[in-house]
């Protein structure tokens, strides 16, 4: 049956596409707070290493490409729409398109797998100012996590197995799994369940595994250094295992729904390099991008929310 007008939304924190998109991103993330236009050059050169761009919109494209099909497959026909915080397409130009293409409800997907301030009421803040500031009226519902939802945990726990068969067999069970989500402030942290979502989602994969060789870490921290943030952070726990004496390592971002430049960068180049200087070999387990049992997964739980 379709849904003529109801609508999905991918809703997604955006990166820059080529070479010069990267410091107009980087603008657009720092409008409004008073971060040195030094910082940014540095940022940008993460960005540069990493190839001149950000995957990050390629996969939020492939993900709701495949969505759309599987949608179709089931018989709902539910058009799929994508809108960025910080890149094309804005959030205003996807309620704008949505509008003129006559969707009245919309069930919004945030594109992160775990509960913060900043991972999920303030896209839903910003989505609800894009309606007002266009003028655009909907019914929105919006879907709930899916750090437990079991095609996830799945969908990780084989990326990671990918890494482990590349071990020697009689070396996998001393290898250290480390699950990564973003840090953030602190006192964010005790206001929401992110911190008990993300070690929840990293249980569940290491059951799945049925490895109980794991630890979380956090990485990616920003912000002012007097205020504290969610520790310890990646490259530190590196440090710490290669002083006792861990050979092999399987990193994780979990807490990415796709690769873009806080894994390519700070996983796959910085904390590499701190896995070189420990003596440690560090295997990067890939995140979901747009594996099918990811995207059976939020499939799920968007039919949890139809019809309107």
């Amino acid at each position: 049956m379709e849904n003529t007008d109801t609508a999905i939304l991918l809703i997604g924190y955006g990166g820059p596409e080529k070479a010069e998109d990267i410091m107009p991103f980087l603008e657009e993330v720092a409008k409004g707070r008073p971060i040195p236009r030094d910082r940014l050059e540095e940022v940008a050169h993460h960005y540069e290493l990493i190839g001149g761009r950000s995957p990050l919109n390629e996969f939020t494209y492939k993900q709701a490409k495949k969505l759309q099909n599987y949608m179709n497959l089931s018989g709902l026909c539910t058009p799929v729409y994508i809108g960025m915080r910080n890149w094309h397409p804005f959030f205003h130009e996807a309620v704008s398109d949505m509008s003129r293409d006559g969707i009245k409800n919309i069930v919004g997907v945030i594109l992160a797998a775990h509960q913060s301030y900043v991972s999920w009421e303030r896209y839903m803040n910003e989505v609800r100012k894009a309606c007002d500031d266009t003028g655009c009226r909907f019914n929105f519902r919006y879907t709930r996590p899916m750090f437990d939802h079991p095609l996830f945990i799945e969908s990780c726990a084989d990326n990671i197995k990918d890494c482990l068969d590349n071990i020697p067999a009689d070396k996998r069970d001393g290898t250290k799994l480390v699950f990564t989500a973003h840090s953030i402030p602190v006192e964010m942290a005790e206001k929401s369940s992110y911190v008990e979502q993300f070690t929840e989602s990293s249980r569940l994969v290491a059951e799945k595994l049925g490895h109980h060789n794991w630890i979380t870490a956090y990485q990616s921290r920003s912000g002012s250094p007097r205020e504290p943030w969610l520790e310890p952070d990646i490259c530190s726990v590196i440090g710490e295992l290669g002083k006792e004496g861990t050979e092999n390592v399987i990193v994780q971002a979990i807490g990415f729904l796709c690769d873009h430049v806080e894994v390519l960068f700070d996983i796959g180049i910085e904390a590499k390099e701190a896995a070189e200087q420990a003596g440690v070999n560090l295997y990067r387990a890939r995140t979901v991008n747009d594996d099918d049992k990811f995207i059976r997964a939020l499939e799920d739980i968007i039919k949890s929310e139809l019809p309107f």
